[in-house]
């Protein structure tokens, strides 16, 4: 994703991917409707045809979020069919390559400018974090990990980590180590989960 904002296409396009752009580089509630119509081209009136509120807006963002996460599930499941320990080093991969976007997550910096935001929004985020931890503790799992729900918490709040480290220290602090970390952390559990005597 990036900052510019769309100046083709259909409104309501134009509209959610100039929101997406302006939350993310001056914040949710740092950006009005009147700033996000006028940065797509088009009016209040228009914005609010396509979106009842800026709640509904924001869901929108979200939403389209959640869609770029599933592509990289895509990406993750189609890089070594039948092999998930390899697609868990892709989504290893995967990540490192996303935390060079210093600006985070954009569904965490929802939830934490937005903590007392309506329940739809709450509900949206929430749903969002919680199929993702699903998704990679499925992967965990599937990968042979037997305490794969531990696992897929440990990497995830490495994952969080590693984004604040970046927004705050930049390229250099702890989370440049994230790959080395997450793969310390498979490599344990992994060794955790073999046989007596055996090998994983």
């Amino acid at each position: 994703m990036t900052d510019t904002a769309p100046t083709s296409g259909r409104p309501k396009d134009r509209i959610l991917g100039t929101a997406r752009s302006l939350f993310r580089r001056c914040g949710i509630r740092g950006t009005g409707v009147d700033a996000i119509a006028e940065s797509a081209g088009t009016n209040k009136m228009t914005l609010y045809r396509h979106f009842q509120s800026k709640d509904a807006l924001i869901v929108a963002c979200l939403q389209e979020a959640a869609h770029d996460a599933d592509a990289l599930w895509d990406t993750v499941e189609g890089s070594a069919p039948g092999n998930p320990r390899e697609q868990l080093e892709t989504w290893v991969r995967l990540v490192e390559g996303s935390l060079h976007d210093n600006r985070g997550c954009e569904v965490s910096n929802a939830a934490v400018e937005l903590p007392e935001a309506c329940d739809v929004v709450r509900q949206t985020i929430s749903d969002f974090k919680r199929l993702q931890r699903a998704r990679l503790a499925k992967l965990c799992e599937d990968a042979g990990i037997r305490e794969a729900e531990r696992l897929a918490d440990t990497l995830g709040l490495m994952v969080e980590g590693a984004r604040v480290s970046r927004q705050a220290m930049g390229e250099d602090g702890p989370g440049s180590r994230f790959s080395d970390c997450a793969r310390s952390a498979i490599d344990h559990f992994v060794l955790q989960s073999a046989p007596a005597g055996g090998t994983p």
